[in-house]
């Protein structure tokens, strides 16, 4: 009886010693990674396959096709401007139909470098200012335009603070529009305004509008 009664004793005294044991553990918290998620260029141009710009009345003007490691604009009869490609480097590279290398878009956080077809010479910078304006500087850090935010979209201005272009976003479309409310081109798919506005950066060329804008929609631009 006394062996009996010792070994439910023991056997009480473990469990007691067990339960509180269990009660003073701290809970594991999941971790929790705090390291940016990098935006790739694949995931943002699923969005949509083709990004077709038309006048004011309709017709087709050109398009920014996506493809599986860049895109290529397009004239209205599907005729090949330039060739836009992302590189293994990080860099994206734009060509002409005859397979001519004409520049490249080097992408850092906060901006977008445009540069020479031999990489050793800085054209334009797209920055990202700290207040959500961007500017477009050529390569001696002379300002070009400053793009500002609003309410539905953007406005273009240039150095001395004249508006040349507005950016509008309503009802699914985005607009290309000059002071006089004019529109320019539009399109309905899937773009960033502030990629969409470097159609509206005229000293750039065509090609060098639509390397910029493919680099700046593929990378998350706002």
């Amino acid at each position: 009886m006394k062996i009996i009664l010792k070994f439910s004793i023991s056997i009480l005294l473990i469990a007691t010693i067990l339960g509180c044991s269990n009660e003073n553990k701290t809970p594991i918290e999941p971790q929790v990674s705090n390291s940016p998620i990098a935006v790739t260029a694949a995931k943002v141009n699923n969005q949509t396959d083709k990004i077709k710009f038309k006048s004011e009345t309709g017709a087709d003007l050109f398009s920014l096709k996506q493809q599986a490691d860049g895109a290529k604009l397009v004239d209205a009869k599907e005729q090949e401007i330039v060739k836009i490609k992302s590189e293994k480097s990080g860099k994206i590279k734009f060509k002409n139909p005859a397979e001519k290398t004409l520049g490249y878009v080097v992408i850092k956080q906060g901006y977008w470098k445009l540069e020479n077809s031999g990489q050793n010479q800085e054209l334009y910078i797209l920055k990202k200012q700290p207040d959500g304006d961007y500017k477009l500087e050529d390569g001696t850090d002379k300002e070009i335009y400053q793009i500002k935010p609003r309410e539905n979209g953007l406005e273009i201005f240039q150095a001395n603070q004249q508006l040349i272009y507005k950016i509008k976003v309503k009802g699914g479309k985005t607009a290309l529009v000059n002071p006089s409310e004019k529109t320019i081109f539009s399109t309905k798919a899937n773009i960033s305004p502030i990629a969409f506005a470097c159609f509206g950066f005229d000293v750039l060329t065509r090609e060098q509008q639509a390397a910029l804008a493919y680099a700046v929609n593929s990378t998350g631009g706002q």
